[in-house]
């Protein structure tokens, strides 16, 4: 399959300068992209690249023109990772495609579960009594939607992910674990994308929600009664702990942890490994872990903090006695 540069600037805009017939077979890095490729710069950093690159056409800003003029053909864009994205998109919609049919024969539906005729089920998925799954929504291989859970419109579920299993609750009993039923559902919005063997918990007396726009990357464990604001973002690994709220517009990086019943506020961005122990109420980029060091720095280092606590009483004190 090719594109002609002409066929993909008339279809998403930009600036070029350059062939409009020439034709692309493929899109790739600047550092291994050919001359039949198309690819983008999307940080000034890169521009040691963007000189050596053999790309057929390179996406660049405004700043960047003057360079990518000089190497060769490109594509000016304000956003040149936001078209690039576009490109993929484009790409992939204009990619061959085998005529299957919209549910795969292996795929178990319960009877009462409502799937939209325009929505996608692939082979080993269940979706259970009174589940709803919305138009152009594509479940992969081996999805398993829980009863009552709700799907919106364009969403995307990779491969194994599960929706509404029951949430962790357990009451203790005399040295024993007591379940607590969980009654509630899982609530996803429209345009969200779940990631490979993520979990999202139904809740246990209201549901979990995912609002609109929500990424979510591959085994996330996503807690009972949890909600995430609209177009929130989680890199892999990450967890949410039950009851938490996350605000709209947020970043959460692999492998960090929220804890449960805490609230962040709209706009806040965890870093990756951090473990949010409180609420956080103001945007910004929060980061909590301890730097990585040789083992044996970080041992007297940890076995120092253990003492903070005894050092800042006696320095109190010492403060209290130099005011005297």
């Amino acid at each position: 399959m090719s594109l002609s540069l002409g066929f993909i600037v008339e279809a998403l805009g930009g600036e070029l300068h350059g062939d409009p017939a020439l034709e692309l077979d493929g899109l790739a890095p600047l550092e291994q992209a050919n001359p039949r490729q198309l690819s983008f710069l999307s940080h000034p950093k890169y521009q040691n690249q963007l000189a050596a690159s053999q790309a057929a056409c390179v996406i660049v800003s405004p700043q960047m023109q003057a360079a990518a003029q000089l190497r060769g053909v490109c594509i000016v864009s304000d956003q040149p990772y936001l078209y690039f994205a576009r490109v993929t998109q484009l790409w992939k919609k204009h990619l061959p495609r085998s005529v299957q049919a919209l549910i795969h024969p292996s795929a178990v539906i319960d009877p009462l579960a409502f799937v939209h005729p325009s929505a996608r089920i692939g082979a080993l998925c269940v979706i259970e009594s009174g589940a709803r799954i919305g138009a152009e929504t594509e479940l992969k291989s081996r999805v398993t939607i829980g009863e009552n859970c709700v799907v919106g419109d364009r969403c995307l579920l990779h491969s194994g992910v599960v929706v509404g299993a029951d949430g962790f609750g357990f009451a203790p009993n005399a040295g024993a674990w007591e379940k607590i039923e969980q009654l509630g559902a899982v609530r996803i919005g429209n345009d969200v994308e779940i990631g490979a063997n993520t979990c999202i918990d139904r809740g246990a007396l209201q549901d979990t929600v995912i609002e609109d726009g929500v990424k979510l990357d591959n085994l996330i464990q996503i807690g009972h009664n949890v909600h995430v604001g609209k177009h929130t973002a989680m890199a892999g690994c990450a967890g949410v702990a039950g009851s938490a709220t996350i605000g709209a517009h947020c970043t959460i990086g692999g492998g960090a942890v929220v804890l449960g019943h805490l609230s962040l506020a709209d706009g806040v961005n965890i870093s990756a490994a951090s473990v949010v122990t409180r609420s956080i109420g103001k945007p910004g980029h929060y980061t909590g872990m301890f730097p990585i060091d040789d083992n044996a720095s970080w041992e007297k280092n940890a076995a120092s903090l253990k003492q903070l606590h005894s050092l800042r009483d006696r320095i109190r004190a010492l403060e209290a006695q130099l005011k005297l």
